[in-house]
């Protein structure tokens, strides 16, 4: 009786595919599900809008004036706590968020473009029936988010309020991000497990701040992380928001800037093209600060913030 055997090929490709698998499957952190169970344990609030749960904050007094806190590309609302408590002990009933595919908001399966996030806004303030005007606080990619929301519900925004923004302008994918599960696989084993220590470059003094990179990868845990952020890279390819930011500053709305002036991130070099769009704007340009003014020095950022919303 003859035995069969697989050719030395087939084992050696079945092989390498078990390898690569395995490399896979050992460095991808997504391994849990965002779902009710998890949502449960985690602090902060919930809610349900169209596209799915959004995570959010509220507090200060009940009666105070809205102000409305927009993160930056992909770190959760975290990245709002020196803001968050400064404003809300100065008297104003604060909202900050998780924008859907970041933190412990859902990662829907959608296009991640403008009209996403401006959506996003807009049923969240309606769930938690926030009505009338709110002062729109922008932080980096923020900064393209109130943009968006000032230009759709001009009504809705009493004043802008940018911290180190950037707007969107054209840019062109690399071949490997046209390739989504390549892009997966790669982005898996090599480069995502870089992208927590790779926040430390927000700051001018990453050493004062040792638990940064910890608390992002919390987020890294759910699935869909990556996910989100290949479509928020593939939807936007064409979008540039000069014209918007223009319109936004024809507006007669007051608008405060400020920019940490060591920032790495978004040069500070930028701000001068940024007021010259919103001519009804001022700049407050801090010292020794990188991207990240409300944690490097929250000492000038906050007090310039409360000023400006008590001026009107």
């Amino acid at each position: 009786m003859s035995s069969k055997r697989w050719p030395i090929w087939v084992v050696a490709v079945v092989a390498v595919i078990g390898v690569f698998w395995g490399w896979y499957a050992y460095a991808d952190p997504e391994r849990r599900d965002l779902d009710d169970a998890a949502r449960a344990a985690l602090p902060g609030q919930f809610v349900k809008l169209s596209d799915g749960y959004t995570h959010y904050e509220i507090g200060g007094p009940s009666d105070g004036r809205v102000v409305v806190l927009a993160a930056g590309f992909s770190v959760p609302y975290y990245i709002w706590d020196p803001t968050f408590n400064a404003l809300t002990a100065g008297g104003f009933r604060v909202l900050r968020y998780d924008y859907y595919g970041r933190g412990y908001s859902d990662r829907p399966e959608i296009v991640f473009d403008d009209e996403m996030y401006v959506r996003q806004l807009h049923e969240l303030l309606a769930a938690t029936r926030i009505a009338g005007p709110v002062d729109l606080v922008g932080l980096s990619f923020g900064g393209s988010l109130i943009t968006s929301v000032a230009d759709k519900y001009p009504e809705r925004v009493r004043s802008l309020i940018y911290v180190d923004p950037s707007i969107r302008k054209p840019y062109v994918l690399s071949l490997v991000e046209q390739m989504p599960p390549v892009w997966n696989y790669l982005t898996t084993v090599w480069d995502a497990k870089d992208w927590a220590n790779g926040q430390f470059s927000d700051f001018l003094h990453p050493e004062r701040f040792p638990d940064w990179a910890r608390r992002y990868r919390d987020q890294m845990q759910y699935k869909g992380f990556r996910r989100a952020r290949l479509s928020e890279f593939a939807s936007n390819t064409e979008v540039d928001q000069t014209d918007q930011l223009k319109r936004v500053g024809e507006h007669a709305r007051p608008v405060l800037v400020i920019w940490g002036k060591q920032d790495k991130t978004v040069p500070f070099e930028d701000s001068e093209w940024f007021i010259k769009l919103l001519p009804q704007s001022r700049l407050v340009a801090i010292e020794e600060s990188g991207h990240l003014p409300q944690w490097e020095r929250p000492d000038v950022m906050h007090p310039e913030l409360l000023s400006f919303l008590r001026e009107f």
